[in-house]
């Protein structure tokens, strides 16, 4: 066990590097890791699905209610280098699902737009999001930031992850991935980092380390995720995503140091030293934050919210929305 927790100490030292404003925090995470990545946290689904005041909230082993984007570590296993991924959205499903970053203990929800409930159109030929889809939690892409690589701002959420296993995970799972690489895209003139990762207890993981491994492992696969990024907006009316470094993924070491500095970003927030707009910073754990807030007021939020029911029907528009780019063959790669 001391052998484990030095090894585990060592690992988040040496990925602070020069951070030394955050190294005391993520040494107390280290710590602790042993008992973290073992907890199994628990949701709670309030409201009805398919309906807009649907809702997924978060909470511990023990029965705590917590928030996804602020209470979930983010490093999961400093010896295996593994981080928290919080899955919001399942391979093969298109329900845009999505951390509430501007609700109280930030729930999952189904994105509404115009007052309608958002759905990811399949783009011949791949059939709604092609990975499980998620974020790492304690991390924020600062919209008020300018990146020194892409030159734009960040979109003002946690950094996204495409966890390309085998398994399909659910709605509000939280699993251990591997960080194998990222791509940034640019999303509107804001830049928005897509983490390549996968599944620490996928069959395929022990072979995949690299973004070079993807490569030549899946052939194929890192090219179909550049296709879907790029046009996935299109059905929406909007031109296609544009890309830093020519749309070329960028390695491990790369993509660690953008979730470095997206912590760093996160962290800042939390301590009220930049400007979150309207991000609701609302935890149960960050001790030093002034949005710190206790159990029975956590409890209270999730009491305020709709009980839950049976599913509603996917209304007319989502499932014209899902089908429309279909033609007439749906494929189902193997990614």
């Amino acid at each position: 066990m001391r052998l484990l927790l030095r090894s585990s100490l060592w690992y988040t030292s040496a990925f602070l590097g020069s951070h030394t404003a955050f190294k005391s925090e993520l040494v107390t995470q280290a710590t602790t890791s042993y008992l973290i990545k073992t907890m199994h946290y628990q949701t709670e689904e309030r409201g009805r699905p398919n309906s807009s005041d649907y809702r997924i909230y978060f909470k511990t082993s023990d029965g705590k209610y917590i928030s996804p984007f602020h209470d979930i570590p983010l490093i999961a296993d400093g010896d295996q280098v593994l981080y928290n991924m919080v899955v919001e959205v399942p391979r093969w499903s298109n329900a845009k699902m999505e951390i509430a970053t501007k609700e109280p203990l930030n729930p999952i929800k189904q994105d509404v737009k115009k007052g309608k409930l958002r759905y990811v159109a399949n783009v011949f030929p791949h059939k709604g999001y092609i990975w499980n889809y998620g974020a790492l939690p304690q991390t924020w892409e600062d919209p008020n930031h300018t990146d020194k690589d892409t030159m734009c701002c960040g979109d003002n959420d946690p950094i996204d992850v495409c966890e390309i296993g085998t398994l399909v995970c659910s709605p509000g799972q939280v699993i251990q991935v591997k960080v194998l690489g990222v791509l940034a895209m640019i999303d509107e003139g804001e830049t928005d980092w897509k983490l390549i990762a996968i599944n620490a207890d996928d069959p395929e993981a022990p072979s995949l380390n690299s973004i070079e491994d993807v490569r030549k492992s899946r052939s194929g696969h890192l090219e179909a995720t550049v296709d879907w990024f790029k046009k996935y907006k299109v059905p929406d009316g909007k031109p296609e995503n544009q890309f830093a470094f020519n749309g070329q993924f960028k390695d491990k070491d790369f993509a660690v140091e953008v979730i470095k500095s997206t912590h760093e970003h996160w962290r800042a927030l939390l301590q009220k030293q930049t400007n979150g707009g309207e991000i609701d910073c609302k935890n149960v754990s960050v001790c030093e934050s002034p949005f710190k807030f206790t159990g029975e007021d956590a409890c209270n939020v999730v009491k305020s919210a709709p009980a839950g029911g049976e599913a509603l029907p996917v209304s007319p528009e989502g499932v014209y929305q899902v089908t429309d780019l279909l033609d007439n063959e749906t494929q189902f790669s193997h990614m």
